[in-house]
């Protein structure tokens, strides 16, 4: 009630345009990782079907985007759906489904991916996913394989475990044929076998969670070693650009220190 009164007054503009003048000239994150949490949570609170939160929370995306996008941050690593929620009932995996389909088709024939020369890519075992899912995902990733203006990372049926295993698996196999010798093998050689390979700076600058769980749940376990953490304390459907603005403010007025 209190949100919706503040709303009307215009309260949360002022501090909105408040916020942006406070963040818009500070150090810029390059790379920002967002976990998509309370999709589910948020629809139940309401007694809705938990398909309805997953379908709000996939039209939220747009606008966070828009958000990265108006203050310059050049990488965006989403985490939209785990090995683990496989475990969830059918119907509600199925539901799922039909709603990532229905946006990659959107982002597919989406002009302002190639205006702002957008690099779209999805990580994670991606084999796991309906093939319908994986033709437009590789149809995506071809329409923007050579664009480097900003990059777009979608983990599906990832995992981070499964991330540093797959990446192992490789290196070995690499090994196995002569392509590399053992004594080769170090941290950025490591780096080059993941998922994340493809992007400019592979280390998120921070990750923000919402729900108000605080933890990374197996997201970006490799990279996320200095990265710095924002957990909020609101659903993924309802964020607003202040959450958002407030989450960066919060990374600027921290020291980084990477272990030191």
């Amino acid at each position: 009630m209190l949100r919706e009164l503040l709303k009307v007054l215009g309260i949360y503009k002022l501090y909105e345009r408040w916020l942006w003048r406070q963040v818009k000239d500070g150090v810029k994150p390059e790379h920002v990782a967002l976990i998509l949490d309370g999709n589910r949570r948020w629809a139940l609170k309401r007694s809705l079907e938990p398909w309805i939160g997953h379908r709000r929370g996939a039209e939220k995306v747009e606008e966070m985007l828009k958000w990265c996008d108006e203050l310059g941050i050049k990488s965006v690593t989403l985490y939209v759906f785990s090995l683990e929620n496989f475990r969830r009932s059918k119907r509600e995996i199925e539901e799922i489904m039909k709603i990532l389909e229905e946006k990659l088709s959107q982002l597919l024939n989406d002009k302002s991916i190639h205006e702002r020369k957008a690099r779209v890519k999805f990580v994670g075992r991606l084999g796991l996913l309906p093939e319908r899912i994986q033709s437009l995902m590789k149809e995506i990733e071809r329409a923007t394989e050579g664009y480097e203006g900003c990059f777009l990372n979608v983990a599906v049926a990832y995992g981070g475990r499964a991330e540093i295993v797959d990446a192992t698996k490789r290196i070995a196999e690499s090994v196995k044929k002569g392509e590399i010798d053992l004594n080769e093998i170090d941290e950025c050689l490591f780096e080059r076998y993941l998922y994340t390979a493809h992007l400019p700076k592979q280390d998120p600058d921070f990750i923000i969670r919402t729900s108000g769980e605080e933890r990374l749940s197996g997201f970006l376990l490799w990279q996320s070693a200095y990265s710095e953490l924002v957990f909020l304390d609101v659903y993924w459907p309802e964020i607003r650009k202040i959450d958002f603005l407030r989450a960066v403010r919060t990374y600027q007025r921290r020291a980084r220190r990477f272990g030191r």
